[in-house]
């Protein structure tokens, strides 16, 4: 007994001496505050160490509230035990099985941001914002969202059962996904929609998404585009540069995308384009939802504060908050929020989101319509044609690809939020055709008073 006493004191000890370091940054009535409740902290661990039931190690008893202090602050902070800090620092976990999906903790739920396109999530059904109430047989109430994480990953091939509440319709609905290894198509579906009205589909923020980005812009203007459709809808985020990277196609030199705020002022940051060249200066339309978090809101709120585009669509997510790794002595570490994200005009995207210019609630399209005998004969023989042409075809794939595209074009132009943008893109247009109606006129007038005054 007085051996485990002796071992209680001197972890409590070094948990002391640890905390010298932090506690020297902070007031002095913080201070004694603190060491007040270290002292209750030390009497209920060494309590515990005598008394509990069963024998617990120090080191168990620390991680252990370590973990429950950090639950405590937000869903994003996290206490990483040496193992967990490694795989995080150097991404030694390789390829692993997923489903797809990016999450969250909102409200103490664990709450679906979004499925990522193309995935076994998105294919079973997943929707941005179901709620997962149980994973297998594990209630996720009071679930952290790393254990959540480790709970959905899996070996590649292996099936997880997933239970989730759609709050909108006020169902439990069960899903059984199998896991794959996750590969994303950042930027896609890009084409000339209509009347020279170009889009893109930019699904997340990773490290080659700018130079794709770049990429998609400059066929679309070997296309002959002169506005643009940003679809960001279940953009979960990603990587901060590449998102700031992609902003600043659209923003000169100078202008601000996003400033972070925290308690100290070394946390506060602004971050302004610096782009000097080729900035797109078309009509342009961003379209999110819910599914929108993080880079996807930041370019978003960087557009719609600066006047630069119109935003259309649902309210986003609200995940704005920036997340430090801080190592600690035994190899372990903090995952802690240390500031959050502002738009340019100051507003929090934490908790909020970007709320649109425009909004446009998302209509599910409706069943196909009947088809008469004569139109189904029509369609059939058009299928007829097309598999000739790709059995003929000295480039079979091009052609395959061509009527992919086809496809998601008829798509796209039955979707009714594309349907907006496409209504707003065409008003800009007579705006700014009226403005270059007055400038003109005024030129003229100017012209016409110089002559005169000769």
């Amino acid at each position: 007994m007085g051996k485990k006493f002796i071992i209680v004191i001197a972890t409590i000890v070094s948990f002391f001496s640890l905390t010298t370091l932090a506690v020297s940054q902070i007031s002095r009535k913080t201070k004694d505050d603190l060491y007040s409740q270290i002292e209750l902290y030390s009497y209920t661990l060494t309590t515990i160490q005598a008394d509990y039931v069963e024998e617990k190690s120090p080191k168990d008893l620390i991680y252990g509230s370590l973990r429950g202090m950090l639950a405590t602050l937000d869903p994003h902070s996290q206490f990483l035990d040496p193992d967990e800090y490694k795989d995080l620092k150097t991404e030694t976990q390789g390829k692993f099985g997923g489903l797809g999906i990016e999450i969250s903790i909102r409200d103490g739920i664990l709450t679906v941001i979004t499925p990522i396109e193309g995935t076994p999530a998105w294919d079973s059904g997943i929707k941005a914002g179901d709620l997962i109430v149980k994973i297998e047989d594990e209630l996720t109430k009071d679930m952290t969202l790393s254990d959540a994480v480790k709970l959905l990953r899996g070996k590649p091939g292996t099936d997880i059962n997933i239970t989730v509440l759609r709050e909108k319709e006020f169902k439990i609905l069960e899903f059984k996904i199998t896991r794959e290894i996750i590969r994303i198509q950042d930027v896609k579906g890009t084409q000339i929609l209509t009347d020279n009205i170009g889009y893109i589909r930019l699904a997340e923020f990773r490290e080659d998404s700018a130079k794709d980005f770049r990429k998609a812009l400059d066929e679309l203007k070997e296309q002959g585009a002169d506005s643009m459709i940003l679809d960001l809808r279940n953009n979960p985020g990603g990587l901060l540069n590449v998102a700031i990277k992609i902003t600043e196609e659209f923003l000169p030199k100078g202008e601000l995308i996003v400033s972070t705020k925290g308690r100290r002022r070394s946390q506060n940051t602004e971050t302004h384009s610096t782009n000097t060249s080729h900035v797109i200066d078309w009509p342009l339309v961003i379209l999110i939802n819910e599914g929108s978090a993080s880079g996807s809101e930041i370019l978003a709120g960087a557009v719609k504060d600066n006047k630069r585009g119109i935003i259309v669509g649902e309210q986003s997510f609200g995940k704005g908050s920036v997340q430090s790794v801080i190592p600690l002595p035994d190899g372990s570490g903090l995952r802690l929020t240390t500031s959050k994200y502002f738009t340019p005009s100051g507003v929090s995207i934490h908790g909020t989101g970007i709320t649109p210019d425009i909004v446009v609630k998302y209509k599910e399209p409706t069943e196909e319509k009947q088809e008469n005998e004569m139109e189904l004969n029509q369609r059939n023989v058009e299928r007829v044609f097309d598999d000739l042409e790709e059995k003929e075809s000295e480039d079979p794939e091009s052609v395959k690809l061509s009527k992919q595209e086809r496809e998601l074009r008829e798509r796209l132009l039955e979707d009714n939020q594309v349907q907006a943008a496409i209504s707003v893109i065409k008003g800009i247009r007579v705006y700014r055709s009226f403005d270059k109606m007055e400038e003109d006129s005024t030129d003229k007038d100017a012209d016409n008073l110089a002559h005169s005054a000769l």
